[in-house]
């Protein structure tokens, strides 16, 4: 058993602010390593288990894909690396945020411009309804 395994599922799932069936799933994929087991076959977690299901959660919060995560996980091991591809894959994911910031900007222009079209009245003579249609 990992030194300082004393967490249970639900335990572990609650400091780092997930749900079970989450944690559950990083396991199956193997983001997260299998847990030891208690005499009646619970899981039992370590303090290392809650680190990373905590980076895990901040990482996919901040829209990388579970790849991602693996990467950055697989490479966090390896501290002495060059962190080129932690950078460059930073960076890809910053341009498409922005790219999406862009398109929500313009997205929102657009509403609030048929949205001051509107007048009240009836639905068939309804600018935002004109606006929108093919």
């Amino acid at each position: 058993m990992k030194e300082g395994s004393d967490l249970t599922i639900g335990a572990l799932a609650r400091a780092a602010e997930t749900k079970v069936v989450t944690v559950r799933y990083y396991e199956k994929i193997g983001l997260l390593p299998v847990p030891a087991r208690t005499a009646g076959n619970y899981r039992l977690y370590c303090t290392e288990d809650l680190r990373r299901l905590r980076f895990i959660r901040r990482c996919r919060e901040l829209g990388f894909t579970i790849d991602q995560v693996r990467t950055f996980l697989d490479l966090s091991s390896e501290g002495e690396r060059d962190c080129n591809e932690v950078d460059r894959t930073v960076r890809t994911h910053l341009a498409a945020i922005e790219a999406k910031i862009c398109d929500l900007d313009r997205l929102a222009d657009e509403l609030r411009r048929i949205g001051e079209s509107c007048k009240g009245g009836r639905v068939a003579d309804c600018r935002v309804i004109e606006a929108l249609s093919p």
